[in-house]
């Protein structure tokens, strides 16, 4: 794994685990209190496993600028973002990308029912866009964790606020109440990556 100072100075690697934490309980009736927007500095030098991805599924990296930005966030794709992270959460299973591929970091779909944190991330995304969502609205991202090591998550960007899918808990948290550092994620605006900053949140959700 990478540590804090290797990943912000080489933007490259997310992490290697990415383990699962203590999965939190969510009630999927009620929307959210609402979030507030993560704020982009500038541009930032895309995870070269990311890139690599890229190479083999050019689809994933595509953005559709005709898409929304954001979801208008309703009971029902709230409650299908809920479902989505806990029933991925709750099937695939974590391995490493050097015990499952024999690389430090390796992104891509967990089709054999294992992998690692953007593995799920990916996932996640897949099938929300199944169920209607638009893919520019749902951003991976990489942050520093609880550990001081690099993790993918991913950013939902929603008309009442950005909210983090997580490998790490079932509960979708506001992004400013995970405890995570944030240091950039995918653009919405074409096949690019945008700083946040290293703008820390509050409050830690999983357990180290």
């Amino acid at each position: 794994m990478k540590h804090f100072h290797d990943i912000l100075r080489l933007g490259l690697v997310t992490a290697g685990l990415c383990a699962t934490g203590q999965a939190g309980a969510q009630t999927l009736a009620a929307l959210p209190d609402p979030s507030l927007e993560a704020r982009i500095v500038g541009q930032a030098r895309p995870v070269l496993a990311w890139a690599k991805l890229c190479e083999r599924l050019p689809a994933e990296c595509e953005v559709d600028t005709t898409e929304p930005a954001t979801i208008a966030l309703t009971a029902k794709t709230w409650q299908a973002i809920v479902s989505v992270n806990r029933r991925v959460n709750t099937t695939v299973r974590p391995l490493t990308d050097n015990d499952h591929w024999g690389v430090p970091d390796s992104w891509d779909f967990p089709t054999d029912g294992a992998g690692d944190c953007e593995d799920y991330q990916l996932q996640k995304r897949k099938l929300l866009v199944e169920a209607g969502l638009p893919r520019r609205a749902m951003r991976m991202t990489v942050v520093i964790d609880e550990k001081r090591e690099g993790h993918a998550v991913m950013m939902v960007r929603t008309n009442r606020g950005d909210f983090i899918l997580d490998n790490k808990t079932n509960a979708v948290l506001p992004w400013h109440e995970t405890g995570y550092v944030y240091v950039k994620r995918e653009g919405q605006d074409g096949p690019v990556w945008v700083s946040l900053g290293g703008v820390t949140s509050p409050v830690v959700t999983a357990n180290p």
